[in-house]
């Protein structure tokens, strides 16, 4: 079995019996997301905090919200 497999019918047997599916599938994408960002560390294919934050710059000047 697939870690993701695994960790996400253990969080789906410990989530509350009136969860909704929106409940569930949120919960399923977190731990999704989470893994797949932990792959990518490890893999290497990150950037560093100033480089996100160089980013996010760029961003707000193209779309006119930053000066």
């Amino acid at each position: 079995m697939t870690l993701l497999k695994e960790i996400s019918i253990d969080t789906i047997r410990k989530m509350p019996d009136n969860s909704s599916v929106d409940d569930i599938m949120y919960e399923l994408n977190f731990i999704s997301k989470v893994l797949e960002g932990n792959d990518d560390a490890v893999s290497g294919r990150y950037i560093t905090k100033n480089e996100l934050l160089e980013k996010v710059a760029l961003w707000g000047k193209s779309s006119g919200q930053i000066s």
